[in-house]
């Protein structure tokens, strides 16, 4: 079977002029890469001065494993969700019915809460006869931590929604990338004052970092923080409200341009 070089290289091209045209395909092939390595250089360095952190807790990296899909299967369940009325064309045809963008948001956040739970509730079932953990051993705290993460999975999700109605599927991947930008912050694996003094604000100005210190409270400690969950709270209303409304105005402006019928695969 004979080829051509030429050809080959044509399609090479072809391919290469695709991602040199698209600044989501070329950051995510830099994400994945720098991101990792920022979030396992921080967890190596921590655990390098603090060797006995992990056995102080038992189970605190099986939580914070579990914790975290929460937040990333609330964003990815509100995103994905509406991006399939994007993949399929229809998002202009629900908006033909009576159906109002307030409505569309609270389904998507409920799809959201049902993807989650069939997501996470059978990897916390397994964890207990394959490694003795049982998470649900937290108790009370256990409903706060899932709560918030949801909400804040919720305005990741808001928020990227809005950026699909205002510039198309070409942000498409940040609905894959857009949690994982926050993991180094989100301090999942190890404490805020583990992060530079510059970087540790920035970690306190998110949701998910007061969260994560109410785990290891609850873990070391045995005490509930019930401060830093309202800390929590308190910025989830802020970030959830910002995305709610950067929505509805990507919403209006998605109808006036057209782009509600446009934006498909």
């Amino acid at each position: 079977m004979s080829g051509s070089l030429a050809r080959v290289a044509a399609m090479v091209l072809r391919y290469w002029y695709l991602l040199r045209g698209s600044w989501s395909r070329l950051f995510d092939l830099m994400f994945w890469p720098a991101i990792m390595m920022v979030l396992w250089g921080f967890i190596s360095s921590f655990l390098a001065t603090n060797s006995s952190w992990v056995a102080r807790a038992s189970g605190v990296l099986l939580s914070a494993v579990m914790l975290w899909d929460i937040l990333f299967r609330g964003e990815l369940g509100y995103s994905i969700s509406f991006l399939e009325e994007i993949w399929s064309r229809n998002l202009g045809h629900l908006f033909v019915s009576p159906l109002r963008p307030g409505e569309l948001v609270v389904a998507l956040m409920g799809i959201s809460v049902i993807r989650t739970l069939i997501g996470v509730v059978p990897a916390l079932v397994v964890a207990i006869p394959l490694f003795a953990f049982n998470i649900f051993d937290l108790g009370p705290p256990l409903i706060a931590f899932f709560v918030n993460l949801l909400v804040t999975g919720w305005a990741l999700g808001a928020m990227v929604t809005a950026l699909l109605l205002l510039v198309g599927m070409g942000a498409e991947n940040i609905a894959w990338f857009a949690i994982f930008l926050l993991a180094p912050i989100a301090c999942i694996y190890y404490p805020v004052s583990a992060l530079p003094f510059w970087l540790q604000p920035v970690a306190l100005a998110f949701p998910m970092a007061y969260v994560f210190e109410g785990m290891r409270a609850a873990l070391f400690e045995h005490v509930f923080r019930l401060d830093l969950m309202l800390a929590a709270a308190g910025l989830n209303v802020i970030y959830l409200g910002i995305g709610i409304a950067s929505f509805f105005y990507a919403f209006r402006r998605a109808r006036v341009t057209g782009a509600l019928f446009q934006t498909g695969e």
